[in-house]
């Protein structure tokens, strides 16, 4: 089993920034990807920010530019820097990693997600 663990997420101006944390532990055999969705109030839940099964590192239109997706593999974590901040980007954060607890099974695993308020 896999667990997920955000942190970073709180309240910040248009403009600013905020980094998010989010770190993987338990029984890992494998993590084939990680990375950010967010899912804002009465909307869906979207891709922010991914380092993709494929090999490729992906992102949103909207936050191109912006946000930028990093990880520590040897520590089994990854970071989503974001830099000029709207309030469209208000939403809970979560987690996401494409995994496998042991060599027979492979599942997504998400976090609990932090909260990002964007907002003056």
């Amino acid at each position: 089993q896999v667990q997920l663990v955000e942190s970073g997420g709180g309240l910040v101006q248009p403009g600013g920034s905020l980094r998010l944390s989010c770190a993987a532990s338990g029984t890992i055999f494998s993590i084939y990807g990680m990375g950010w969705y967010r899912q804002a109030p009465g909307k869906q839940r979207e891709m922010v920010a991914e380092f993709t099964s494929y090999g490729t590192t992906d992102y949103a239109d909207s936050v191109k530019g912006r946000f930028t997706i990093s990880r520590d593999d040897a520590k089994n974590m990854v970071f989503l820097e974001m830099n000029s901040l709207k309030p469209e980007d208000t939403a809970v954060y979560y987690c996401y990693a494409d995994a496998s607890g042991n060599a027979f099974s492979r599942l997504d695993y998400w976090g609990q997600g932090t909260q990002v308020t964007v907002s003056s």
